[in-house]
Order: C-alpha cells, then structure tokens, then sequence
C-alpha cells in the first residue's frame, strides 16, 4: 500500500497550472495518474493529441472543460468523467473563469506514441508539433515539426 498527501507531491512543469504527478508518488507501474489544476485558458495537454496505445479518462472535480474531440465540442463538469479510447484526438481547455481541478487516469501508463497537433504561426495551420525542455529557464516549448517555429512556450 502506498498513500501520499496529494498537496505535497511536487508540481512539474506542464501546459497546465498545476501539474501533480501522482502515479510516480504512488508508484504506479499499470496507470498514468496527474492531479491538474487548470486556470482559465489552460489545457491538460500541449495541443490536440492522440495516444496510441493508452486510453484517458478524466474526472472534473470542480470547473468545467471543454473538450476538442473529432466529434465536435464537448463539456464536461464538476461530477462528471469522460474517456477516450487509444487512437482518439482530444484536448481539454478550461474556457470558463473558475478554476479547474481534474484527476487524468491513463492506461497502461506508458501512452506510446504520442501525436500532437498545434497552430502554428509559421505555417498557417495545425501541423504535428515536438515538445521540448528550453535551456534558459526549463519551460517547455512546442515547435512545429514541418519548419521548426515555436508554436508555445509552457513554464
């Protein structure tokens, strides 16, 4: 048995607010599980993704998301879960003025290949972006795959 004060794990830098890694605190070695807190105009993810092998269920404990996914738009409140299947595109945005606190559930906890989808500015469109650790200051930055411009910048 493994317990943890959810409060005290250390945040890491991430698209979101607050990004607490709990399976890593727990242990977990089947299930992904991050604790977010997500400020108005924050998302779970650093852009419309898939993974290819892990499924995602998110649980709103407050606020509420708004999700992209390939049906179209879908929010999702407080007491309420969503999931998506391996292979799914979606990514969850706080569009509201209250914060947002959401518990992500993957399985198995390795995603696989991860596929993500940003605007860049560059090119005019959405084009598959990479995500890495800037040397400067350590936030994470998004570039487009197709010319390499920064397409976000994450602390």
């Amino acid at each position: 048995m493994e317990r943890v004060d959810v409060d005290a794990v250390d945040r890491v830098p991430d698209s979101a607010t607050v990004k607490r890694p709990l399976s890593r605190a727990l242990g977990t070695t089947d299930l992904a599980l991050n604790r977010y807190e997500l400020t108005p105009g924050d998302s779970f993810a650093y852009g419309y993704h898939r993974h290819t092998t892990q499924e995602e269920v998110f649980v709103i404990e407050s606020g509420t998301v708004t999700f992209e996914t390939e049906a179209g738009e879908v929010e999702v409140g407080a007491g309420e879960a969503i999931r998506f299947a391996p292979g799914e595109f979606q990514q969850g945005t706080n569009r509201g003025d209250e914060r947002v606190v959401a518990l992500a559930i993957g399985a198995p906890q390795s995603a696989g290949e991860v596929e993500i989808r940003r605007h860049c500015p560059a090119c005019g469109e959405r084009t598959s972006t990479t995500v890495e650790v800037a040397d400067d200051d350590g936030a994470r930055v998004t570039r487009c795959l197709e010319c390499g411009a920064e397409t976000g910048r994450f602390t």
